[in-house]
């Protein structure tokens, strides 16, 4: 099991009042729904800047794809939702080919 640490945070009446009815909408208790909606923010963080990276042309495919913590195709499938356009060359298709992992 990985080591864990404790991390706290000021929240005012209402914020706790709404993290406590979620909780118990969810049949947890609230350091469970506490890490429930960070891993969500978390994951929707990075997505959110790969998207933005990918937007702007700052990074390739497959590097907007490891920013977001998804695998290539499934980054390709989200490319839909967020309305981004492909913009892929024979040096960008070099590159991922260099980084697809080989196999026996």
């Amino acid at each position: 099991m990985a080591a864990t640490s404790t991390v706290s945070t000021r929240l005012d009446e209402q914020e706790l009042a709404l993290i406590q009815s979620l909780a118990d909408l969810e049949g947890c208790d609230r350091a469970t729904l506490i890490k429930s909606l960070l891993r969500k923010g978390m994951a929707h963080l990075r997505r959110e800047h790969a998207v933005r990276a990918y937007r702007g042309e700052e990074v390739t495919l497959s590097k907007a794809a490891e920013l977001a913590g998804l695998h290539l195709w499934d980054f390709i499938a989200l490319m839909e939702q967020e309305k981004l356009e492909f913009h892929y060359d024979v040096a960008d298709f070099e590159q991922d080919l260099r980084h697809l992992p080989v196999r026996p």
